[in-house]
């Protein structure tokens, strides 16, 4: 691994340099860390598939930061989804299970029915989404792990290493609310941190 480098808007300028030439990069997310590539590398996918030891056939979530990301992977944003989009509660832990208009339009995206695209509401990932655009992020744990909070226990860890790791960020906190919108009406199939009464109006 190249660098450590403690959370700053420095390290958020290394960490979209990185992204942009095709590196992998662990950063801090609302829930802890995550391991982050530019959809535009696919090599930088596969490793970071590689890095966790999972096959490519697992569904890993998306992080955007807005609704112009989401249409940049070819998603379908149904009316569901459009007004969670824009309610109250986004940007904030929210993750929204779709599928696709008509296909993905990034390669690491297909054959696949849908994508689960998270609203993170760490202030550091929202700096680089914004920059960089969509992203597929996910958890930084080598699969079957409990995500530890250090850095350095989660880099030992994985399998390989990330270009550039972002020391420090949110704390654990309760997971994102996940919602189904591919059923009709839309499904919560998890309450996390937003409760499902709140958002029941959204979802009629």
């Amino acid at each position: 691994m190249n660098k450590i480098l403690k959370a700053s808007s420095t390290a958020v300028i290394e960490a979209i340099a990185s992204l942009k030439q095709g590196g992998v990069v662990m950063l801090p997310t609302d829930t802890v860390y995550g391991l982050a590539v530019h959809p535009g590398f696919p090599e930088a996918v596969d490793r970071l598939y590689a890095m966790k030891d999972r096959p490519r056939s697992m569904n890993l979530p998306i992080m955007v930061a807005n609704v112009a990301d989401m249409e940049a992977l070819g998603v379908e944003i149904n009316a569901p989804t459009h007004r969670l989009l824009n309610s109250e509660y986004v940007p904030g832990a929210l993750t929204v299970a779709i599928g696709f208009t008509d296909k993905p339009t990034v390669g690491w995206l297909a054959g696949r029915d849908e994508v689960a695209i998270r609203i993170p509401d760490d202030e550091h990932l929202l700096a680089i989404l914004r920059a960089t655009g969509p992203l597929l992020v996910t958890s930084a744990n080598a699969s079957g792990h409990d995500t530890p909070t250090e850095v350095a226990a989660i880099l030992e860890q994985l399998h390989l290493a990330p270009d550039v790791a972002i020391d420090g960020g949110t704390i654990p906190t309760i997971p994102s609310t996940l919602v189904n919108c591919r059923m009709n009406p839309p499904v919560i199939e998890r309450e996390g941190v937003i409760p499902a009464t709140d958002l029941a109006p959204y979802l009629k």
